[in-house]
């Protein structure tokens, strides 16, 4: 793996030199977009909107535009905004791994200590899983600041990118139903949710859509056509929700038996 952000994490006094890896990766095919007339590839070219001409990318800038001007910025700008962020991930406050709300979360990257950040680094690891705390911090990658929480996954320190409060949007623009579950439903629901209740098996979940698209790809190859399967989903009137509810409980419980 490439590492893709080199620093330190600062925990008090204590500094660790470490790497960041990226934790994911995109399972996406990889698709050309293609002219639907004769079937060519369509590529993109950084073109001078004023005299039509390709720019190489290595002569292309960044400019923030002010009062009609465009100001460059060059790389030592965004380094020297903020040179401790850029080099440090300082964290500033521990909480409890349960405090967060997952829809913060963005990306996870891996962190692995450099040569001389072994002992701190396994430190900060095993005080974490003790505690069974993360770490908030905030830094800067690509000329992005970041907020983060640093916690531990399989043995390693996992640096997770989280969206700031203003980056959240406010829940009251969806106009949701107002009115409250009855008792009797909720009740059910519950016992369903219950049943369903099991211990987390990372490894059952699998991607399977790129394998189907994959198959539709090779029969399209072979000259085949396949046949989709037909899906309609339908919401479930709120007069038969009480049985659709009660047949789950009785399809789960056939399962487990």
């Amino acid at each position: 793996m490439r590492s893709i952000w080199n620093g330190s994490i600062s925990f008090g006094l204590v500094s660790i030199p470490i790497k960041l890896f990226s934790g994911s990766e995109d399972r996406k095919l990889d698709l050309d977009m293609l002219d639907s007339h004769d079937g060519n590839r369509i590529r993109y070219k950084r073109v001078n909107e004023e005299t039509g001409k390709e720019v190489e990318y290595k002569d292309i800038v960044k400019g923030f535009k002010k009062d009609d001007k465009y100001i460059i910025l060059e790389k030592e700008d965004f380094e020297n905004a903020n040179m401790k962020k850029s080099k440090t991930i300082d964290i500033e406050q521990f909480i409890d791994a349960d405090e967060v709300s997952d829809v913060l979360f963005k990306k996870p990257y891996f962190i692995k200590p450099q040569k001389e950040g072994g002992k701190s680094y396994i430190l900060l690891r095993d005080a974490l899983v003790k505690t069974k705390k993360l770490g908030v911090a905030t830094f800067v990658m690509r000329q992005k600041e970041h907020l983060s929480l640093i916690g531990v996954y399989d043995s390693a320190l996992v640096l997770h990118i989280i969206r700031f409060d203003d980056e959240i949007r406010d829940t009251a623009e969806l106009e949701l139903p107002k009115e409250k579950a009855g008792k009797k439903e909720l009740d059910m629901a519950i016992s369903l949710i219950d049943q369903y209740t099991e211990k987390f098996d990372f490894e059952r979940f699998k991607d399977v859509y790129n394998d189907q698209l994959m198959k539709i790809i090779d029969s399209k190859t072979s000259g085949t056509k396949s046949k989709p399967e037909k899906f309609e989903s339908k919401a479930t009137p709120a007069k038969d929700l009480m049985a659709q509810l009660k047949a789950s409980l009785e399809k789960r419980g056939k399962k487990a038996s």
